[in-house]
């Protein structure tokens, strides 16, 4: 609601092209479309949860949102028969679209566990010594205690270094699991987790037991899974779940309308 407020009370000011020789010249950033008055009191509405992070999203860069946002949606549907989620703009959500109706198909959620992988950020301000600088950035002074999973403003989970587990499994783990508005024809979800496990030397390249995104790709129990669901194994034929992750209690705790 700040956010709301705030744009409406600011955002219509708009500051003049900077032409101060420090600044390199004649210099325009669309951080120019937002008011420096109201930084100190977006700093002050904490903290952001996922939902609200986009409102301060669209206030510090309105444009680039803008952009994003003819692309791609991050709410989750009410209705999914309703006739706009048929853009193409919602397909890459599966809380705003549904599953096929397939049911004879399988469908494998495959990732990499065991990596400490960013989840959420502790801000602050920017110093004002800077010319049309980004307002916010990551308080890498914070650290939690010895257990803790805050570490330099950063807050980890459990994942694969670029997706943190509960992204990756959840729609196999509960959103699809079973008949639900989301699988209406109950195709059967399979999780599969692979371990992270370093490589042991340089000649093992990036790693045949890497669980790290990207890098899992020459995982060789990834690789043997795809290859046998290729040549006709069921999801049961190759073990069915194989979770070394709490997905299913994180998912667990997800109020979600199935």
């Amino acid at each position: 609601m700040l956010i709301k407020m705030l744009q409406q009370e600011f955002l219509g000011t708009r500051t003049n092209k900077n032409t101060n020789s420090a600044c390199g010249g004649e210099v325009w950033t669309e951080y120019d479309e937002m008011c420096r008055e109201t930084i100190p009191k977006i700093a002050e509405n904490k903290p952001y949860t996922a939902r609200t992070v986009l409102d301060l999203l669209r206030f510090v860069a309105p444009k680039m949102m803008q952009r994003v946002e003819s692309h791609l949606s991050y709410g989750i549907a009410d209705n999914l028969d309703d006739p706009k989620y048929n853009r193409y703009k919602y397909w890459s959500n599966p809380l705003e679209t549904k599953l096929p109706d397939a049911p004879d198909i399988e469908i494998y959620c495959s990732y990499g566990v065991g990596i400490p992988t960013e989840r959420s950020y502790i801000y602050k301000l920017s110093p004002n010594d800077k010319c049309k600088s980004i307002p916010f950035r990551i308080d890498s002074s914070v650290d939690g205690d010895e257990d803790s999973c805050l570490r330099g403003g950063v807050y980890l989970a459990d994942g694969d270094e670029t997706v943190p587990v509960i992204s990756a499994g959840f729609m196999c783990a509960k959103g699809w699991r079973g008949r639900t508005r989301f699988n209406p024809s109950g195709i059967a979800t399979h999780i599969r987790e692979y371990r992270h496990k370093p490589p042991a030397s340089l000649l093992e390249g990036r790693g045949l037991e890497s669980g790290a995104h990207v890098d899992i790709l020459g995982n060789f129990a990834l690789i043997e899974d795809v290859l046998r669901v290729a040549a006709g194994a069921t999801g049961a034929e190759i073990g069915g779940d194989r979770v070394y992750s709490d997905i299913f209690r994180m998912s667990d705790r997800v109020n979600l309308r199935l």
